[in-house]
């Protein structure tokens, strides 16, 4: 699970070319289906149209980085009809009011939450009259443009932290949970949540695309340490070993080496 404000800003990294090839600009909500379709694109160079990334063409959202097989993933949205007249209905979810279907104001938008594996969105962070709330997805009826509208017993399903989405998705009682069973319900749930078969494909991309390829900075580990100097021809085992040092580590190399 994604708060909307951790992808914005997020690099895309292109596996195949193991180099960035921009940023997530914004987030491009589909309103029938209560999803992101798309992620729209910022890159360095003069855009003449609006590019995006189709989600069902990313790889991962991690913390540091969303991946991309091939920068050809990255699309001009002229050429799709169906982007456009998403990105041109301008709906948004946060700074909306969560208004019933009888009327009454259940609050205002200020976040959402994502499934990073499917882009469904799974849950909206309200501020109340009083207090801060999550409302599961499943409530909203109609994403609009400046409104979003809920059913009329919404307010009863109105949950106190994000992490209790996970809970209610999987169908079991979230008045039953405590501190306690939460955190282990988190710990589990993101153990199960890791493909490991996935992950272990995208490190041998990884290592094959970057052995053999020469570093063009210094690169430091977390601790500030140098793990690499500029003009290091990279080996297998140096590879693995900024895999091993993180995510951040792993993307500064492939950012910063010889074509």
């Amino acid at each position: 699970m994604k708060a909307s404000a951790q992808m914005i800003g997020l690099p895309i990294i292109s596996i195949a070319d193991g180099a960035q090839i921009g940023t997530v600009k914004s987030l491009v909500i589909n309103p029938e289906k209560g999803s992101i379709d798309f992620l729209t694109v910022e890159q360095d160079d003069v855009q003449l149209s609006l590019k995006a990334i189709p989600f069902k063409k990313v790889v991962g959202v991690g913390e540091f980085a969303v991946t991309v097989e091939t920068g050809h993933d990255v699309i001009d949205l002229s050429e799709i009809p169906i982007a456009n007249q998403l990105v041109n209905k301008q709906i948004r979810i946060k700074n909306t009011k969560a208004i019933t279907r009888k009327g009454q104001l259940l609050g205002e938008a200020n976040e959402f939450f994502i499934d990073e594996e499917t882009g469904e969105i799974i849950g909206i962070a309200l501020h109340l009259e009083n207090k801060e709330a999550v409302l599961p997805a499943t409530e909203v009826l109609t994403y609009g443009k400046d409104i979003l509208v809920v059913h009329d017993e919404a307010k009863q399903t109105l949950l106190d932290d994000p992490a209790q989405l996970l809970k209610a998705e999987s169908g079991q009682p979230v008045a039953e949970m405590d501190e306690d069973g939460l955190s282990a319900q988190m710990d589990a749930i993101a153990e199960n949540a890791e493909n490991v078969e996935a992950l272990h494909t995208l490190r041998e991309k990884q290592v094959a695309l970057l052995a053999g390829k020469r570093l063009t900075k210094d690169v430091y580990d977390a601790d500030g340490r140098l793990l690499f100097a500029a003009g290091t021809t990279l080996r297998e085992e140096d590879v693995r070993k900024a895999q091993e040092a993180g995510p951040g580590v792993i993307v500064d190399v492939s950012m910063n080496v010889e074509a």
